[in-house]
């Protein structure tokens, strides 16, 4: 299964973001705080919501924290999104909700069509005499989503991924953390992945790092006296033996790019980045969209990333339908297919790069005027 449209109504950043394409590899391009990282949260509340409704919406502050600025009269949060099953079968489903005062969150519509017919649509009678029960989506009900199981499987398998080092480092302050996005648990992932599994893909990682870190020459899943898993690399010098070394005195680049590859071989459903750029040097930026590209030519996931990176963003293979542009405004953060602007075609043809367009016009317009700030 795969996403192929989504339209955002008072989410976060975006007041309406239109019925906006995606494809099956998507770099998102704006300026800081242009709702990057609230475009892929929607998501991960898609994800969520299979678990629980109510958590979902609390996780992230409640509605009014969901809510757009802009939003007006018409205060409804709404997510829609359509998605391409095996066979060609056709999905869409939609939910909103809003909250009444200090009243839990409820559900304004929840809808489900397969192949343009209704299997779902909320507030129905049910729920019209007993309103309690708009505190929960049937999506996270499996005594009610048999129908459409299919969708709920399929929305659970998301997964996004932005490494922080330092939680790896320091797993103890992550203790008790689940599927942590942030990598808390990392290490824990690594060490309850079955050990044939888990060897391969260590040795794939290892492969691969071997291009950045020449000096690396084994990777492994090592237990301390506690029995606290820790990954520890074998690096070369002039000893005859080489040293080991644990995450603990990894650099943040190695840590980070660790957590990609193991997460682009980990799962089927669709992988959320948030700037994989950080911290790596530029010459492993400028490949990393090939090496998706060639993740998804062999497991079939969709990728969705952001980015601020002009080496990423110079890979030739990227095309214009899989870069988003946000451009923030008054009214909310509009998105635009870069496939669908002629300057940018023009620009392209006329012999400038993807970065060299894209990056200037999704930049600060004052930017330079941060230089004078030791003057203010």
């Amino acid at each position: 299964m795969r996403f192929r449209k989504l339209r955002l109504k008072n989410w976060k950043n975006f007041e309406d973001t239109g019925e906006v394409e995606i494809p099956d590899r998507l770099f998102l391009v704006g300026p800081n705080a242009s709702g990057k990282s609230n475009f892929l949260d929607a998501f991960r509340f898609l994800r969520d919501l299979v678990a629980s409704f109510q958590e979902a919406v609390a996780r992230r502050g409640g509605v009014s924290a969901l809510r757009c600025l802009a939003a007006r009269r018409d205060s409804d949060i709404e997510l829609r999104a359509e998605l391409e099953g095996q066979e060609g079968k056709r999905w869409i489903y939609e939910v909103a909700f809003n909250q009444d005062k200090q009243r839990p969150p409820l559900l304004k519509r929840e809808f489900v069509a397969l192949n343009g017919q209704t299997l779902l649509d909320r507030p129905n009678d049910d729920d019209r005499a007993d309103p309690e029960r708009l505190t929960q989506t049937y999506l996270e009900q499996v005594n009610v989503n048999r129908e459409f199981r299919d969708l709920a499987t399929f929305f659970a398998s998301i997964r996004y991924l932005h490494i922080v080092p330092q939680l790896v480092r320091e797993p103890d302050r992550s203790v008790g953390r689940a599927n942590d996005p942030f990598g808390g648990d990392f290490l824990e992932q690594v060490a309850k992945t079955p050990e044939k599994t888990r060897q391969s893909r260590l040795n794939r990682i290892k492969a691969a790092l071997q291009v950045a870190i020449p000096q690396l020459q084994e990777i492994e899943l090592w237990r301390d006296a506690r029995g606290t898993p820790h990954l520890r690399g074998k690096y070369e010098h002039w000893r005859a033996r080489g040293a080991w070394q644990t995450e603990g005195q990894f650099s943040d680049g190695t840590l980070r790019l660790m957590g990609i590859l193991w997460a682009v071989m980990d799962g089927q459903g669709p992988l959320l980045l948030e700037e994989p750029e950080l911290s790596l040097h530029p010459g492993v930026v400028r490949v990393l969209p090939q090496m998706l590209a060639r993740v998804q030519r062999r497991s079939g996931r969709q990728i969705f990333l952001s980015t601020h990176s002009p080496d990423l963003l110079r890979d030739e293979g990227i095309g214009l339908d899989e870069v988003l542009l946000l451009i923030p405004g008054r009214e909310g953060t509009t998105v635009q297919t870069a496939a669908l602007q002629q300057d940018i075609r023009n620009l392209l043809e006329g012999g400038l790069s993807l970065a060299d367009i894209v990056i200037p016009k999704t930049g600060p317009e004052q930017a330079d005027q941060l230089a004078l700030f030791a003057d203010a």
